[in-house]
């Protein structure tokens, strides 16, 4: 059962609660127009991205098509790109991102991945980038893919810590060295990828048909099936001058600026899969009985449900104040973003616990063979622990938010 009848999703409780006022109208048509999309084009497949083997085959090509077609990619990008030109992009985007997580943390991830990593970095680089690789990743032709994390490198990016060489030659650079945990890497075109050049970090665009380029198996992860992960391997790789994103030497800002504006679409992400969580629990309290009577009407349950209607009205605003923030200008929204993030997967990571825990049993079961139903709640259980680890863990994003009170002097 999923809440509601095997395969129905419940009602939606946020329209009845949440009184957006901060949102412009173009967000509100995007968010409008976008779950509209996600009702009829990801629900109905949502559960078999979400269990299914994670493979090239399992990768959800017709969401990822019909995505493209509906011109999704091009939400977070102007104009002069082919984007749509939005005054709040940002915001918008980080709507989609939520709209697609209430059904599917897998399709979110990608989604994040594509646009607002490979395809933000992207927008920083050249005309040429933009017109071979841009231009291509807004029309759902390609996917998109970024690498930063390496085996000894993820929370700590410093030149020591990475493997991944770049030297320059004539007409570009040779790579060698191994990306790990690269989102879309199994059915990506390229990676924009960040190298260390000497004593300095230099950021990339490698197709991934390169001679000397190795894309591991899909990882077998606990949860988020449908978005596969895998190592990068380069071998002497020759990555023309043309490819370079930005200056020589300035991968890190191009790389930091990009991860920022990613952790408003993880705290996105979270709210969503946090609602899922919340419609899920709200319709199993009312048809529950429990001694004689519904689970709705046990105080316990009404106060913590309480709580955490509060505590989502809280993570939606957050992410929205980071989000118009960088609409604005601000480069690096923090500490918004910061606490956006770290908040928003925290309580949808608590919710699943005990969404599940409400559910019982039936929270517990992939399938239940009487009649091949099953619970969204342990789908979203086994999905939302990533969301607390990855673009920067949630410890992280605490140690950011400390910077900000008591200086980058006293924190380091």
């Amino acid at each position: 059962m999923s809440g509601a009848a095997p395969g129905i999703w419940p009602e939606r409780q946020e329209p009845l609660l949440y009184h957006d006022l901060m949102s412009p109208q173009e967000l509100l048509d995007v968010r409008a127009e976008v779950r509209e999309f996600c009702a009829r084009v990801v629900a109905p497949r949502a559960r078999q991205i979400g269990e299914g083997p994670e493979s090239i085959e399992h990768f959800p090509h017709d969401v990822f098509k019909a995505m493209g077609e509906a011109g999704l990619f091009r939400i977070p990008f102007p104009a002069d790109v082919g984007g749509r030109g939005l005054q709040y992009p940002a915001s918008a985007t980080a709507a989609v991102i939520e709209e697609l997580s209430y059904y599917s943390s897998s399709v979110g991830a990608i989604y994040d991945v594509h646009c607002i990593l490979a395809g933000n970095a992207l927008v920083q680089g050249s005309d040429y980038l933009k017109h071979n690789y841009l231009t291509p990743l807004l029309a759902g032709d390609v996917v998109g893919s970024f690498a930063t994390t390496e085996p000894e490198a993820s929370s700590d990016l410093s030149v020591s810590s990475m493997v991944t060489d770049a030297v320059a030659v004539d007409g570009g650079w040779r790579v060698s060295g191994q990306k790990r945990f690269i989102t879309n890497a199994p059915v990506a075109a390229f990676v924009v990828a960040l190298c260390r050049e000497g004593g300095r970090m230099t950021e990339l665009v490698i197709d991934l048909d390169s001679e000397g380029v190795r894309v591991g198996k899909p990882d077998r992860k606990i949860g988020n099936n449908g978005q596969l992960t895998a190592d990068i391997y380069f071998d002497n790789v020759f990555v023309p001058e043309a490819n370079l994103l930005g200056q020589s030497g300035g991968g890190l800002r191009v790389a930091l600026k990009t991860l920022t504006y990613g952790r408003i679409g993880i705290a996105a992400a979270g709210v969503g899969m946090a609602q899922s969580l919340f419609d899920h629990v709200v319709a199993r309290m009312k048809e529950r009985r429990l001694f004689g009577k519904a689970l709705a009407e046990m105080q316990h349950w009404q106060f913590r449900v309480a709580e955490r209607a509060t505590e989502i009205e809280n993570a939606r605003n957050l992410y929205l104040k980071a989000a118009i923030r960088r609409d604005l200008g601000t480069e690096f929204p923090e500490p918004e973003a910061a606490m956006a993030k770290y908040y928003a997967t925290g309580i949808a990571g608590d919710f699943a616990r005990e969404a599940v825990q409400l559910f019982g049993g039936y929270g517990f079961l992939r399938e239940l063979s009487h009649d091949g139903s099953h619970c969204h709640v342990g789908e979203v259980y086994r999905d939302v622990k990533i969301a607390e680890i990855y673009e920067g863990a949630n410890e992280i994003q605490k140690w950011i938010i400390a910077r900000h009170i008591f200086g980058k002097d006293v924190t380091g």
